[in-house]
């Protein structure tokens, strides 16, 4: 195989939870742009841009509104899903973050973030992987965090669901690579995305992390459409159980 046909997902589909803006979003187009069907999923009703995007390229889109926080919707997503689909490429994105300093934080922002960004993590994970398995392999991305790693300020639930997420990475490639199933992760580094409005607009919070990126800017959505097709793909046949810092070199500092 040529090298540049490593990278191509023709023929495959994948699903991308939190496909309706940020990085999310820019992952669901640039797997279509590598040639892949997309089936999305968020809690938004308005997923036009996406849908737009992936269709410009040929491929095809499919929506799925649920709330992944909710259990019985989530088992009700992930069975339409599978019975209509075989799932090549699971994308596993949406999450949220709700800031509060820890000895302020209540139970109920907890138990959302808790909710959202690892019980439902593992259990779509956990599922599609058994569907993977089951079809002969396929490739799973997490979206990890800096804070799967570090510390954080002022968001505790949130950084003990990736640094929780990030050890599910390990735990599902140690038993799904020798089935045919990688699994990874992509950590990001600070992105201009909702989830960072907040910091963006504290100018003292703002500077004091451009200053530690060695690269000098906020990342975009369209600096991760190449590490998400790579783990996708062929091209990282042999890469299992890693997690790929997406972060200007934040953590190198």
């Amino acid at each position: 195989m040529q090298t540049l046909d490593l990278f191509s997902l023709s023929g495959k589909t994948a699903l991308v939870t939190g496909c309706d803006t940020g990085l999310g979003q820019g992952m669901a187009i640039a797997l279509a742009e590598a040639g892949a069907d997309i089936v999305g999923a968020s809690i938004v009703d308005d997923y036009s841009v996406t849908k737009n995007a992936v269709e410009a390229t040929g491929r095809r889109f499919t929506y799925h509104k649920v709330d992944i926080g909710n259990r019985e919707e989530l088992y009700a997503f992930i069975n339409k899903v599978k019975s209509e689909n075989r799932i090549d490429i699971l994308v596993n994105n949406a999450g949220i973050i709700m800031r509060k300093p820890a000895a302020e934080h209540p139970d109920e922002y907890w138990d959302k973030v808790i909710a959202i960004n690892l019980d439902a993590q593992f259990i779509i994970g956990r599922e599609f992987g058994k569907h993977m398995i089951e079809n002969g392999g396929g490739k799973i991305i997490f979206t990890c965090s800096l804070l799967s790693f570090q510390g954080g300020i002022n968001v505790p639930g949130y950084t003990a669901s990736k640094s929780a997420v990030a050890g599910l990475v390990r735990a599902f490639g140690n038993e799904w690579g020798s089935k045919g199933v990688c699994v990874n992760g992509i950590a990001p580094g600070y992105i201009a995305t909702n989830n960072t409005q907040a910091l963006r607009e504290d100018p003292e919070r703002s500077k004091s992390i451009l200053d530690r990126i060695p690269v000098g800017r906020w990342g975009v959505p369209a600096d991760f459409k190449g590490p998400v097709v790579f783990l996708a793909s062929a091209a990282s046949d042999y890469v299992n159980g890693a997690i790929l810092f997406v972060d200007g070199g934040w953590m190198a500092r």
